[in-house]
């Protein structure tokens, strides 16, 4: 029996947790698989196709239990807290998501539930997909922030915090009085504070239409 296609993510996913998007190789995934090379392009023709397999496998159980007699913000939140815990569960895992615009199910799910969100909040199509989309980009962005902070990452926080401290005071005030918020790396509370700030600016900017 020949390598199965989900055979190939799997192994290529615990390849990312070992050396990371960087050490990530079509020909070390075939050695990992002890087959050809070759053998791999069955499957996925480019390590780009591979990479769009792997973003797929990311959000497999994302936005698979929503409630559906819960509030539209509850569901917002649910699909974009998942959103981040799937990205968080591999190194390097929202370099993987990002920019692949992937067409499947479970990525189109996942879209279709935070759309879904903000049509039943009232928002048009057109204003429920562009805050869609910045609940997408805000999660991307703070899980590749806190993945480069995180072991793997190799960035000496408090090293670059002194430097940023001693630059600050010659001519930059106001960093100089947020460097604790700046440098606080409760990724936690600062996914939940920027999430409620996009829910509220929905809430806010469909007020004001009415």
């Amino acid at each position: 029996m020949g390598i199965q296609r989900d055979q190939v993510i799997a192994t290529a996913l615990s390849l990312l947790e070992k050396d990371g998007l960087e050490g990530l190789s079509m020909r070390k995934l075939a050695q990992a698989l002890q087959i050809q090379a070759p053998s791999l392009y069955w499957h996925f023709d480019s390590k780009q196709a591979l990479i769009d397999g792997m973003a797929d496998a990311l959000v497999q159980d994302v936005a698979r239990d929503i409630a559906s007699t819960q509030d539209w913000d509850a569901t917002l939140r649910q699909v974009a807290g998942e959103l981040r815990q799937a990205l968080r569960a591999h190194r390097d895992g929202a370099r993987v998501f990002a920019g692949t615009y992937v067409v499947t199910d479970n990525v189109m799910r996942t879209g279709e539930a935070m759309i879904g969100a903000c049509v039943q909040a009232g928002a048009d199509t057109a204003l429920a997909t562009t805050t869609a989309f910045s609940v997408l980009y805000y999660v991307l962005g703070l899980v590749m922030e806190e993945q480069a902070l995180g072991p793997e990452g190799g960035i000496d926080i408090a090293a670059r915090k002194a430097a940023f401290v001693t630059l600050a005071k010659e001519k930059y005030p106001q960093s100089l009085a947020a460097r604790d918020v700046m440098f606080d790396t409760d990724f936690d509370a600062r996914f939940a504070t920027g999430l409620e700030l996009l829910v509220a600016g929905l809430k806010s900017k469909l007020r004001g239409a009415g």
